[in-house]
């Protein structure tokens, strides 16, 4: 073989490797897409997905949080902080003794866990869908109780109501992953309400296909006690 060829037959080697290489890309280039063109196409969540927070109402519009600092206390990652405060008798904010007067969460050190939700005695605070919460600024991702606490009539608060990208109705499904949870892990109480009614909504209904959805009989508790 002369050097001349040499060349030559290195070039053609080349090519054929590089058209082999690509034949699994151009093979796919003709597949349906498995991926979602994001933000243009949201994904479904589930419904106990575990994004932003927000601080309930009673229906009569009284705050649920009584500033007892149990969501502090329990967080993992020690991002939530409350300051609790005496009711004003003439005035109070909540059905108990002291209510929360400040109420911060960090959410750049969040891990989105839910304990916090666990926690709480009232069901005053609660996770939503919406998880799109990007900032320029490292004090916005620091939600207030302005952000977090409803409105009297329910309607959630968002740091920044003019976001394209944040879809403001995810605010409104706040704890349906809470509902699936059956008192004490007991299989006979799923799909039972075993919660208290919240401002804008009423008495959430449980969560479907959960397994048993009939109410257990009383005589069956007295037994077990």
């Amino acid at each position: 073989m002369s050097e001349a060829q040499q060349p030559q037959e290195d070039l053609f080697t080349i090519i054929g490797n590089l058209f082999r290489g690509m034949r699994v890309t151009w093979r796919q280039m003709f597949l349906p897409r498995v991926t979602t063109e994001y933000p243009k196409t949201m994904r479904e969540k589930p419904q106990r997905f575990h994004g932003r927070h927000v601080l309930n109402r009673y229906p009569d519009g009284m705050e649920k949080c009584i500033g007892c600092q149990l969501c502090a206390g329990v967080c993992p990652a020690q991002c939530i902080y409350v300051r609790g405060k005496d009711n004003d008798p003439a005035n109070p904010m909540s059905p108990g003794e002291r209510y929360g007067y400040v109420y911060e969460i960090n959410l750049l050190r969040c891990i989105f866990c839910g304990l916090c939700v666990e926690a709480c005695p009232t069901e005053a605070i609660t996770m939503t869908s919406l998880f799109e919460m990007s900032v320029t600024n490292r004090e916005d991702a620091i939600y207030t109780k302005k952000e977090l606490l409803v409105e009297p009539d329910g309607t959630p608060n968002h740091m920044f109501p003019d976001d394209e990208l944040a879809d403001l109705d995810e605010l409104r499904a706040a704890d349906g992953w809470m509902r699936a949870t059956a008192p004490q892990g007991r299989a006979a109480f799923q799909g039972v309400p075993g919660w208290t009614p919240s401002a804008g909504v009423g008495l959430r209904p449980p969560e479907a296909g959960q397994g048993n959805t009939v109410a257990p009989d009383p005589e069956d508790e007295e037994g077990d006690e």
